[in-house]
């Protein structure tokens, strides 16, 4: 853990995170975009970022500006062909932007939604995988932060192994915690972001992405600036960006992957968000509340919690009165039942967090509403609807 006695307030959020002093300092100094020092540093942040990977010669990480979303366009407009189809599993909001996307792309696909907060299942992808041999890749969500749910990654992979199908992971929230070994995945590219597990700041996104698949790709993009091949070609001859770079994201992203290898790497980042969301829910359940997940399926980087059922309840007020204690919490994005979000990313010590337990229940406390005295959701009924 770093220097976050000099944070607040505290972002319980999916990103942008709570970021270490020595993170917001590398800011400080000003960068030229083509100049050989920022050069270096950009090749050795790829170089870290594929290490995580443990992606070998074969794949190449290309960095894009802009947010985590930008970089999901680039890798579909570019990687996919215009008359390829996918197949998109979706559980949520993440994964209905990929489809929103694929829309604008006007890139042929099919859908399996299950709903809020379902994982797929092996016989739904098996079943789809077998009667639609037109499928070329399948495109899933690592974390849906809309509801925390962890999808079942290592299914997927084997499931396109066997089918031979190209994966593509949107891996945004779980790039850093997770393992997303590509030797165990064997998946075709991985978009994740700066901002996300690896405690940088908001500013570019990354494609991990086989040199194969990337080098069949030109012309496939319907953009000049999110062209994923354009970027990769001009970075391999030239070691700079094609357009102006976010040189000061840059430099934070260099220092926050020192202190992400420095403090343990993927497996201590894994447990760091373990230990601060079993604080969090074993909090927050004491004082009544309900998560939405099962443990099985519930993500360490954002739990979704019910709100509670009383006349008292509004999601802004409580927002408000928790923000004025120092911490910044996000609403549900559910789309049947009332809900709040609390993240365990970013510089959080476990302080933080049980601060961040005393803030909710004295916010409970001045909107008059005991927890444990509200009718309870019953959890069950709502996964069922959405069974396939």
């Amino acid at each position: 853990m770093t220097d976050v006695v000099h944070n607040k307030p505290y972002l319980l959020t999916p990103g942008p995170l709570t970021t270490s002093l020595s993170v917001k300092q590398a800011m400080l100094e000003d960068h030229g975009s083509w100049d050989k020092d920022f050069n270096q540093m950009t090749a050795w942040v790829c170089q870290q970022l594929l290490s995580i990977a443990h992606a070998g010669t074969d794949y190449s990480c290309v960095p894009m500006q802009g947010s985590g979303t930008f970089a999901v366009e680039a890798a579909l407009g570019s990687l996919i062909g215009q008359q390829s189809t996918s197949l998109v599993l979706a559980n949520g909001a993440y994964g209905q932007r990929i489809c929103q996307i694929l829309d604008y792309l006007k890139r042929p696909y099919l859908l399996i939604d299950t709903g809020d907060y379902l994982p797929v299942s092996a016989e739904q992808l098996s079943e789809c995988l077998a009667s639609n041999p037109e499928i070329e890749q399948v495109i899933v969500v690592h974390c849906e932060t809309s509801s925390g749910i962890l999808n079942p990654v290592p299914m997927v992979a084997a499931l396109c192994q066997e089918f031979n199908k190209a994966l593509i992971i949107d891996s945004m929230s779980g790039f850093g915690a997770l393992d997303c070994n590509s030797q165990k995945l064997k998946y075709r590219a991985l978009i994740a972001s700066a901002n996300k597990c690896l405690h940088g700041v908001p500013g570019f996104g990354f494609v991990i992405v086989q040199n194969t698949w990337l080098a069949k790709c030109a012309g496939n993009s319907h953009s000049l600036s999110l062209d994923l091949h354009a970027q990769w070609q001009y970075m391999e001859k030239t070691g700079q960006w094609r357009f102006t770079p976010p040189t000061h994201v840059l430099a934070a992203c260099s220092q926050a992957l020192r202190e992400y290898q420095t403090l343990g790497g993927q497996a201590a980042r894994l447990e760091w968000y373990q230990q601060n969301q079993r604080l969090l829910v074993n909090g927050l359940e004491d004082l009544g509340l309900q998560t939405l997940l099962p443990r099985h399926w519930q993500s360490p980087m954002i739990t979704t919690f019910f709100a509670p059922q009383h006349p008292n309840w509004d999601f802004t007020t409580f927002y408000q009165l928790i923000k004025a204690q120092g911490y910044i919490i996000y609403p549900g994005k559910l789309t049947q039942v009332a809900s709040f979000r609390v993240g365990s990313m970013g510089e959080l010590t476990q302080q933080a967090m049980l601060g961040a337990v005393r803030a909710i229940k004295q916010a409970l406390s001045q909107m008059e509403i005991n927890p444990a005295t509200c009718p309870q959701m019953a959890r069950e009924p709502l996964w069922n609807q959405y069974a396939v």
